[in-house]
């Protein structure tokens, strides 16, 4: 009997720590979704998913120390262990540390969010998550990118969700004995009869030079974000027709040789060499 109450004894302290991790973890999983929801209409996606996951391991942690406190660990051991270990792993893994600190700052800096469209290098995706470590993209051809945090602060990212409206720019080009007037009403008209096309701010159409074959131009048009995709594919189609409708030529390239003057045949002589 005597035995059996060391046992208890020395079990109850496990106990208590195990039961104490596990209502620790439901506490804090309740008050994170808790607060998720709360900031739901005040911040932005990326803002409420940071926020509920510092809240969880914040409350976790405690959990935590509480458990080993009940085990015989005490709070100063933990923290110069914690401190030992922290510098162990500073040396050990220099690259995760130099993520985690670019991802402090890709947070703070607020260019990149949940949900933006951006594009890195090469890569173009949606963001599902700004982590310590990296950040996790999905692209259009629905594949599973992950970027780490010191790559985004070194690299030129664009984010194509950033602002309302977008412009597309469609090189175009029309024959030299063509009038550019002329393509420029036609132009203007396509615009006009496109419903994505905003009015606000005005197409405007851009003479880009002389090309080899063609009279190059730039025919800009701005769409909202959601719109641009399907505005941009639409309006190639409509001028293409509205050109053949309008007889402007869209050129291809071709090479022409110029000898003598005003562009005259070049001379050909035959030669009967057995006579």
């Amino acid at each position: 009997m005597n035995q059996f109450k060391l046992d208890l004894h020395t079990v109850t302290p496990f106990i208590q720590a195990a039961a104490m991790l596990l209502l620790g973890w439901v506490v804090a999983h309740l008050i994170a979704r808790l607060s998720r929801s709360a900031l739901a209409s005040r911040v932005s996606l990326h803002h409420r998913v940071l926020a509920e996951r510092l809240i969880f391991w914040g409350i976790l942690t405690l959990f935590v120390v509480s458990a080993l406190n009940e085990l015989g660990f005490h709070l100063g051991v933990l923290l110069g262990a914690a401190g030992v270990l922290t510098v162990a792993v500073g040396f050990a893994s220099q690259t995760s540390a130099a993520n985690v600190i670019s991802g402090l700052f890709v947070i703070g800096e607020g260019s990149i969010e949940v949900g933006n469209i951006i594009q890195v290098g090469d890569v173009t995706g949606e963001v599902l998550s700004i982590d310590w470590l990296s950040i996790k993209l999905r692209t259009f051809d629905n594949l599973f990118v992950r970027i780490p945090n010191e790559t985004i602060i070194k690299s030129n990212v664009t984010n194509l969700s950033m602002y309302p409206i977008r412009r597309a720019d469609i090189q175009i080009g029309i024959a030299y004995h063509e009038d550019i007037g002329h393509a420029r009403n036609v132009l203007m008209r396509v615009a006009d009869r496109n419903p994505l096309c905003l009015d606000q701010p005005e197409p405007l159409i851009i003479m880009r030079g002389f090309g080899d074959s063609s009279l190059n131009l730039q025919f800009s048009v701005w769409a909202l974000r959601e719109n641009f995709l399907a505005m941009r594919n639409a309006l190639q189609e409509e001028i293409k027709l509205a050109f053949d409708a309008a007889g402007i030529e869209i050129p291809f390239p071709h090479l022409s040789l110029y000898v003598g003057e005003q562009t005259k045949p070049l001379p050909i002589d035959i030669v009967n060499r057995n006579g």
